[in-house]
């Protein structure tokens, strides 16, 4: 699977430890930086991810920052963005099973290395449901 990674200097860490997670579960991963831990803005990160994933060069896209917020809220202005912040396993395969999310955003100060991890890999995993969903998610972009 294509996935696309970024953040802010908050998820730095994270991002590259997933990056590693990820490559080794046999995926393609583009990285949109941060490229250090040095202060940035999420926006520049999360903007060009959103419209990767928007525009179908990547299937997937994983946004990490200090709450998480920041980079939902960015994700989430790109039509077809479905930008969910997860910070339990459950919720991960939630936004993945009644949202269709595409984008998963995590809260790099608030939940461990091994439950981002975990998380990762369960939004992955997860498939849509479709059904009494799919009517919900087609009433969610505004055009």
């Amino acid at each position: 699977m294509k996935i696309a990674i970024g953040g802010d200097h908050a998820g730095f860490a994270y991002k590259q430890q997933l990056i590693h997670l990820l490559e080794a579960a046999g995926h393609e991963v583009k990285d949109f930086g941060p490229f250090s831990d040095a202060s940035v803005d999420y926006p520049d990160f999360a903007h060009p991810l959103a419209e990767s994933v928007q525009g179908g060069l990547s299937e997937l896209g994983i946004l990490i920052c200090g709450s998480g917020n920041g980079v939902a809220i960015t994700a989430n202005k790109h039509q077809h963005i479905r930008a969910a912040l997860c910070w339990t396993i459950e919720l991960g395969a939630l936004a993945r099973q009644h949202n269709n999310a595409n984008v998963l955003c995590l809260p790099a100060r608030f939940i461990s290395l091994e439950l981002a991890s975990q998380i990762t890999e369960t939004f992955i995993a997860t498939a849509f449901e479709g059904g009494r969903h799919q009517n919900r998610v087609q009433k969610i972009a505004c055009s």
